[in-house]
């Protein structure tokens, strides 16, 4: 059965979209069929896999990204959702993805309204639905394992559609005082969100796109962006790592735990619940992420004739293969928690 992994954090600047690029490349390289969803109008997501070719995309496939997919819904156009051509990435034949656009966000304020429950008129029912509806088509289209979403930092309502048609969520983080504001604010947000969504699954499930009746399910945090010392995360990150691993144990879990949005204990990994729920700790790429890019690769994926000659080839094949295990692991460990 299909999965749906939205990745999100209100805070900005915690390797949203990098993690979902890394998982979901390791997750098909693993063999399954990953689609990733840039829902971040500002398409960063998008920009990191055409690189280069970004610009020809939009000009020759107009009609092949998030927007216009859910456009006959929100537009009210007389015919029905129909899923897109993704973007098939030729060195990953795995891996696919939904384009962002900018224009996304044009959807807000519909959306919003929509999601007023008993003020939402008619033609308006169908909205919360349509999203969830389009990606089920993507999935049945291409036979796929999962789909991750990758979010844009903002309390919206695409935001929260997205969220609570999910099936799983993960929060990134960085080692910071801001992200341990973040997970705080999140603990007042989340269980709202869900409260919202258990009124919509009645509310709309008459409409033409049926809210999905699911509760999205924490998987934990990945906490990234730190540098490493002998090892081990040097001694200011590891303040930060330990406050934020706290403020999840404390204030995160349980609030959303009250609103049946955790697994069972034992679905957990040994040793994650006492850890923060968390899932992955991963360093600061170093000077990879520009080798990365020119290669139109994750870290790890890199070859050794791109990675340098010498004493510089011999440290970054340090990193990179560190960075293959991280992933490796990551990757294994959301397919046995999702199972």
């Amino acid at each position: 059965m299909m999965k749906k992994i939205c990745l999100f954090n209100h805070k900005g600047g915690v390797s949203k979209t990098t993690t979902t690029y890394n998982l979901g490349w390791k997750l098909a390289r693993e063999g399954e069929k990953v689609i990733l969803v840039d829902a971040d109008p500002q398409c960063n997501l998008t920009g990191l896999i055409l690189g280069d070719d970004f610009d020809d995309f939009y000009v020759n496939n107009p009609n092949d990204n998030i927007k216009t997919g859910i456009s006959p819904a929100f537009d009210a156009t007389p015919v029905p959702l129909s899923p897109i051509d993704c973007y098939e990435i030729p060195e990953n034949t795995n891996l696919l993805l939904v384009p962002g656009h900018i224009g996304l966000s044009e959807y807000e304020v519909p959306l919003s309204i929509a999601h007023q429950l008993s003020n939402t008129i008619p033609t308006l029912k169908n909205l919360p639905g349509a999203l969830n509806s389009f990606l089920e088509l993507l999935a049945d289209k291409y036979s796929a394992d999962y789909i991750l979403i990758d979010m844009n930092p903002s309390l919206s309502s695409i935001n929260q559609n997205l969220f609570c048609l999910s099936d799983y969520f993960i929060v990134p983080t960085s080692p910071d005082y801001f992200s341990v504001m973040a997970i705080k604010s999140l603990t007042n947000v989340l269980p709202k969100w869900e409260q919202w969504a258990k009124m919509a699954r009645v509310a709309f499930k008459d409409s033409a796109y049926p809210f999905p009746d699911k509760t999205t399910k924490f998987l934990g945090t990945v906490v990234q962006n730190f540098t490493i010392r002998n090892g081990e995360p040097s001694k200011a990150f590891k303040k930060w790592i330990d406050q934020v691993s706290s403020t999840v144990t404390n204030n995160l879990v349980p609030t959303i735990n009250a609103e049946g949005m955790l697994l069972q204990p034992n679905d957990y990994l040994p040793g994650q619940i006492s850890k923060g729920y968390c899932l992955a700790e991963i360093p600061s790429f170093s000077g990879l992420i520009p080798r990365s890019q020119r290669g139109r690769l994750p870290v790890y994926e890199l070859t050794d004739d791109q990675l340098g000659v010498g004493t510089v080839l011999e440290q970054y094949q340090g990193i990179r293969n560190r960075f293959l295990e991280i992933f490796l692991e990551f990757s294994q460990n959301v397919q046995n928690m999702t199972k």
